[in-house]
């Protein structure tokens, strides 16, 4: 049974390859959903998947790439179900 989780990243979370991060992420795990950059600095996703794919995906997006600095996840039940994992463009 597939679960989805809304994702907001803060902190020093655009201009060091987050996105493609989740991404690649997404893909090693088997989630699907979608991520993009927020016009007030930070990341926004929305990841579906196995309960323990999901939770994976979670802790990963706590640490984020080498350069980032995530100050703050914030993590919220979603629904919706998803084909792939996409980027999708700023809002």
């Amino acid at each position: 049974m597939a679960i989805a989780r809304h994702l907001i990243a803060t902190g020093r979370v655009q201009g060091v390859g987050f996105r493609q991060y989740m991404m690649h992420t997404a893909r090693e795990l088997g989630i699907t959903g979608w991520v993009r950059n927020r016009a007030d600095g930070s990341v926004e996703a929305v990841i579906a998947g196995a309960p323990e794919s999901v939770a994976r995906m979670i802790e990963r997006a706590q640490r984020g790439p080498a350069h980032a600095a995530v100050t703050e996840l914030r993590v919220s039940e979603a629904d919706g179900t998803f084909e792939r994992f996409e980027l999708r463009p700023t809002v």
